[in-house]
């Protein structure tokens, strides 16, 4: 599949001119970014079946990391990918349905959350996007007049055990610790004292 889409973007490309290749590359460089997302309870799906209406709907994965759909009842679609959980649904429909063309979009991803509390003037929840670091969370949150911005510490669970990760904001800014400018992951909770 990668190779024929490649193959038709090398053609475009020679049409459009050398900078449509460029941007075709970005373009595919994208859609497997998004590819790498992993549905979560919370979030909301949508469901197409191409011609089939009646199997086409938005759906809320429940607690329990399910959808249920007409004719498949419960499927397992937390810890999947939407192309992994396309093609579980794609496979399942075949019983019922001639060559399914299923397509599975994330429409809200509430699944994906970090937290941020402290001298901050919105505390809670921040929706998590993807290779989003502690600087863009720290950029949602804002400071109040108080905080600590060399004292700012992470917690993040790994391996059962609660991590504390130090990161400076001045140094961040400035450019002499980008290390501690680290990717968020689910659940991680930002603290800014």
């Amino acid at each position: 599949m990668k190779a024929a889409l490649l193959a038709a973007m090398g053609w475009l490309a020679i049409a459009l001119g050398p900078g449509a290749l460029a941007q075709n590359n970005e373009a595919t460089k994208d859609a497997e970014a998004q590819s790498d997302y992993v549905i979560g309870a919370d979030d909301t799906l949508r469901i197409s079946v191409w011609k089939e209406p009646d199997l086409s709907e938005n759906l809320p994965v429940r607690p329990d990391g399910k959808i249920s759909m007409p004719l498949l009842n419960d499927i397992q679609a937390a810890g999947l990918t939407p192309l992994q959980l396309r093609d579980s649904i794609t496979e399942k429909l075949k019983k019922y349905v001639a060559d399914p063309r299923v397509t599975v979009v994330v429409t809200a991803m509430n699944s994906q959350r970090v937290f941020v509390t402290g001298e901050v003037n919105h505390s809670g929840p921040v929706a998590l996007l993807p290779h989003m670091t502690v600087l863009q969370v720290l950029g949602q949150a804002g400071f109040t007049q108080f905080a600590n911005v060399k004292g700012i510490y992470i917690l993040r669970n790994e391996n059962g055990k609660q991590v504390k990760i130090p990161c400076n904001y001045k140094e961040m800014v400035k450019g002499n610790h980008p290390e501690q400018n680290i990717a968020m992951k689910p659940g991680d909770t930002v603290v800014v004292p």
